[in-house]
């Protein structure tokens, strides 16, 4: 059963590489921890690829299906978001889901203070353009101050560049409210596969709290509280993370 990540903005996949160590060094891990990136994100914009959020969910279900059995879909940040969307789309493609980002399903959601500069026209083609065209060590500065571990912020910062830039803008300009919240309303076709819920009570970019368990409630998902962790839990404590993982999906073969 191979257990399929994908990460989210502004990352390349190794962001997930501290927690696969964890997962690998268990030894309960699934034999097979594969990386998707979607693309703009650690992997080339295909020509016409428009970076939307029905993009990135069609582009998340086509991976999909080249597997031969469901797969246990693990995500983070927008990755998150690709995740629920596509397992409301076509949740017969995944075994189970977990996701620490939810709450932008919500009605009530407001986005974080980034995402409304990207959403902003002029500015956030000024920030994305100073943001990924700064020199690497300035962009490994940026990841750590914002909470990424720095051993991992190295390595995202290599693959930060004007083609993420654009994928960024592109995203977040599709993701417009009402957008998140209308295809919020299917939240609850995502109770038909397991769902697990990352809660880092630190993480001030994925909504309250209360919204995320509201949301997690429609979609039949079991919270996992991070406490004391933030956005990027999985770079600075990642053997909770890994043992989290591995116990929801051990419960998944006991039931």
């Amino acid at each position: 059963m191979p257990a399929v990540f994908v990460h989210g903005n502004p990352e390349t996949a190794a962001v997930w590489d501290p927690l696969l160590a964890e997962l690998k060094a268990a030894g309960t891990a699934p034999a097979d921890l594969i990386c998707l990136s979607p693309p703009g994100f650690g992997a080339p914009l295909p020509p016409g690829f428009g970076a939307t959020v029905g993009e990135y969910r069609d582009w998340l279900i086509e991976e999909l299906t080249r597997f031969a059995e469901p797969v246990d879909l693990v995500g983070h940040d927008w990755g998150g978001g690709h995740v629920l969307n596509a397992v409301m789309s076509r949740p017969e493609l995944v075994r189970s889901w977990a996701s620490d980002t939810i709450a932008v399903f919500e009605p009530d959601y407001v986005w974080h203070e980034f995402a409304q500069r990207w959403q902003t026209p002029g500015i956030g083609e000024a920030d994305v353009a100073a943001r990924f065209g700064a020199p690497v060590e300035q962009r490994i500065a940026t990841l750590v101050e914002r909470g990424m571990g720095e051993a991992a912020a190295e390595w995202v910062a290599q693959g930060q560049n004007e083609e993420m830039g654009r994928a960024v803008l592109a995203l977040y300009a599709s993701a417009m409210p009402p957008v998140m919240a209308e295809l919020g309303r299917d939240l609850e076709n995502a109770a038909r596969r397991p769902g697990l819920v990352f809660l880092a009570t630190e993480d001030h970019v994925g909504g309250t709290a209360e919204q995320r368990r509201r949301a997690a409630r429609r979609a039949g998902a079991r919270v996992e509280v991070l406490d004391g962790l933030g956005h990027w839990w999985m770079t600075h404590d990642p053997a909770r993370g890994a043992e989290a993982l591995t116990r929801f999906w051990a419960s998944l073969d006991q039931g």
